[in-house]
């Protein structure tokens, strides 16, 4: 399959049969707690237990491993400040690939440290200057490698469709589904799982409430984008506007989307380090805020993608202390 041709449910079976045995099957988290303030059923699928701390490995991992050998001799190329970078050189150390990472000179040490320690080649470049797919791309260009984008890739998608997969076979038909939200291939591609697994199951879309393009892109049914980074704490959810194959799978799949404020998220994320004892990113929590504000609106049985934990100290700080001046992150995408 090429990154041009659109995924779906069949794909996502194959993405499976490719990960077993690499990817972590991520547990699935309740609370009583939780069920008895949101007045549902809730089924937490904890991809902040995935390798590397997010569902991006799913991801990276399908893609690489179905590139043919000619060109997993040339390696890869990707463009990331954070869980795709690193998702990126994981998979490519587990299966032999040489892999180069764009990353902005700015990015957390800590983010930049994991990547290198993953065994990819680093290249940084100032945002302030340079555009990091024409980085990207360049790199490409001389070397013959394959560019993995972080959302726009057929197999990509399908790999991100395998988190959900797996929580509605363990848990059985959902009466809804929230996805965290940035580019859209882990809403895509969990879009696809449901409407085959769990044909009665509303899957809903969750954006920051700054970052909002493919919230206003659902509703329009066009495509829009926004016109400067977004400034919230889910720095995994700053993308500018859809991808050429998550805009269909978007306007195809997806029953609904809804936005939630930076302070839902604190909310979200303190509740879940402090009451469930899971450490989850902002951009990770976005469904369970969805949930707790009820701004989704679902009863049920309702299935949520805490989609990582890579949560930088200083912000996880902030957010668990409420004091001082919040930290600037760079958005990851």
């Amino acid at each position: 399959m090429t990154e041009s041709i659109l995924p779906t449910f069949a794909d996502v079976e194959r993405a499976r049969e490719r990960l077993r045995g690499h990817a972590h099957h991520t547990p699935v988290v309740t609370s009583r707690t939780l069920d008895g303030l949101v007045g549902a059923q809730v089924f937490l699928k904890c991809e902040n237990l995935q390798r590397m701390g997010a569902f991006k490995f799913r991801g990276a991992y399908n893609a690489l491993s179905a590139l043919p050998d000619a060109a997993r001799v040339k390696g890869v190329v990707a463009y990331s400040s954070g869980n795709h970078a690193q998702a990126v050189a994981l998979s490519a150390r587990l299966l032999g690939m040489p892999a180069t990472i764009v990353m902005p000179a700015n990015a957390p040490k800590a983010k930049l440290d994991a990547t290198e320690g993953y065994g990819a080649r680093v290249v940084r470049y100032d945002p302030a200057e340079d555009k990091r797919e024409e980085v990207a791309q360049q790199i490409v260009t001389e070397t013959g490698a394959t560019l993995i984008p972080p959302f726009d890739h057929a197999d990509v998608i399908a790999g991100q469709g395998t988190a959900a997969a797996e929580l509605i076979e363990e848990v059985g038909p959902l009466d809804a589904l929230l996805v965290c939200c940035g580019g859209g291939g882990l809403l895509a591609g969990s879009a696809l799982a449901a409407h085959a697994m769990s044909p009665g199951c509303t899957v809903i879309g969750v954006e920051p409430e700054l970052g909002d393009d493919m919230t206003r892109t659902f509703l329009t049914k066009a495509a829009q984008r926004l016109t400067s980074v977004p400034d919230t704490i889910a720095d995994g959810a700053r993308t500018m506007g859809p991808g050429v194959l998550t805009l269909p799978l978007l306007l195809q799949h997806v029953d609904g989307m809804v936005t939630v404020s930076d302070a839902d998220l604190v909310h979200a994320v303190r509740f879940a380090m402090l009451r469930m004892k899971l450490v989850i990113e902002p951009s990770g929590a976005l469904g369970l805020a969805a949930m707790m504000s009820g701004k989704a609106g679902v009863r049920g049985r309702v299935g949520i993608i805490v989609s990582g934990g890579n949560v930088d100290a200083a912000m996880l700080r902030w957010i668990l202390m409420e004091d001082g001046e919040r930290p600037s992150v760079p958005p990851e995408p």
